[in-house]
């Protein structure tokens, strides 16, 4: 039984299980468990979940055979180990002679943190992205240098028969691929200090096909293309943030709560408008406010001013047609010069109005209010003066 932080040393083929007996608290989502082998050879090393499988692996069968075969042997293997798992078996087999040692370390890990920002970096500016030429020529570089292999097998796949036995060939060359890249990815760091060269130069060469390419299809212009596109960046993110929490239901909870902030406009422009809506249902109906009669002159001059203004526009626009419009009026030439900016009423028709609606209105109307209180006046005199009469 594997204890953590004490290094276990052996020189024999074994068989360790761990047994995890802490319960995660939240502070634990960037934490991992990991089980180390380091050996001064190469080693195999075979996971399993308990001890009865363990004795299993004892037993001989076809599987075990060919699947020992296929198990890659390493001096320095990691297993991870679950934050909810209980027990973790696993057997180390050597080779030849050769001393290996085996730890248990549980610490935080900044490769989690990393992987939960960047998806958190995909969700909220995934539609930034998609728009970013930066973003277009520098994942289409990556993805060339990254998946060479893969992308000729998908070009020799294009000019294939459809019924040829040439595809069972390709679908090997598929896997063979992933695991060329898989292997590349564990001893990169050997690679680099062995064939630094050959390696730089791959990069450069591919690189630059892969930009060429890129410059000569363009980023993405179509408005769909680049919500697909947005989409699957989100969607990339959100698993990033998941993969990249050891608690499960604490990643479902950011999860939820970013998609919730993500299209927080929505929901609270539903509830305004179910708040105003309410709000209306309730209250009283408030009459509307009228008019002053200053307010309601003011208010006159500027929307005739205004409507003068469009008419002078629309006169002078290619929309209106000018024969026609001159042929239906009486007076072309004071039209003409309205349309040049000409005031459009005349004097007399400013006097007309003056006297009707304006200042000489007003006095006629106060001359005709005092002749006839006037009037009343000099009538109940006389019936005073009749009643005087009368009475004597």
């Amino acid at each position: 039984m594997l204890q953590e932080s004490r290094v276990y040393s052996m020189s024999t083929s074994q068989q360790f299980c761990y047994k995890n007996v802490l319960v995660p608290k939240w502070h634990d989502i960037w934490t991992r468990i990991q089980i180390r082998v380091n050996s001064s050879t190469l080693v195999r090393v075979t996971q399993v979940d308990n001890e009865e499988k363990l004795k299993e692996l004892e037993q001989f069968s076809i599987w075990n055979f060919f699947s020992s075969f296929l198990k890659e042997k390493l001096n320095d293997t990691y297993i991870n180990v679950g934050l909810y798992s209980t027990k973790t078996c696993l057997k180390v087999e050597i080779i030849e002679d050769a001393k290996y040692s085996v730890i248990v370390t549980r610490r935080f890990d900044p490769k989690l943190f990393l992987i939960f920002l960047l998806g958190l970096m995909l969700f909220f500016c995934g539609d930034l992205l998609s728009r970013s030429q930066v973003f277009y020529y520098s994942t289409g570089m990556s993805v060339g240098i990254v998946a060479s292999l893969l992308i000729i097998i998908f070009i020799l796949s294009k000019f294939m028969p459809r019924k040829s036995p040439i595809y069972v060939i390709l679908v090997g060359g598929w896997s063979f691929s992933l695991y060329l890249i898989q292997l590349v990815f564990k001893n990169l760091q050997e690679i680099w200090r062995c064939y630094w060269q050959y390696l730089l130069s791959y990069i450069l060469t591919v690189g630059f096909m892969s930009f060429a390419v890129c410059y000569k299809y363009g980023p993405l212009e179509n408005e769909r293309s680049i919500n697909l596109l947005t989409w699957t960046l989100q969607l990339m993110g959100l698993g990033f943030m998941y993969s990249g929490i050891q608690i499960p239901h604490i990643a479902l909870a950011i999860i939820i709560i970013a998609l919730c902030t993500k299209n927080l406009e929505y929901p609270i422009q539903w509830l305004y408008i179910t708040y105003r809506k309410m709000c209306k249902a309730t209250e009283k109906p408030v009459p509307p406010r009228l008019l002053t009669e200053e307010e309601y002159r003011i208010q006159g001059e500027v929307e005739t001013r205004r409507a003068l203004e469009e008419l002078r526009e629309f006169c002078n626009s290619p929309d209106c047609s000018a024969w026609k419009t001159i042929s239906r009026i009486q007076s072309p030439k004071r039209f003409a010069d309205f349309v040049e900016g000409s005031f459009h009423l005349t004097p007399n028709e400013v006097s007309v109005h003056e006297q009707e609606y304006g200042l000489g209105s007003i006095i006629a109307q106060d001359e005709e209010a005092t002749s006839e209180e006037e009037e009343e006046d000099s009538g109940s005199q006389h019936l005073i003066a009749t009643q005087n009469n009368f009475l004597t």
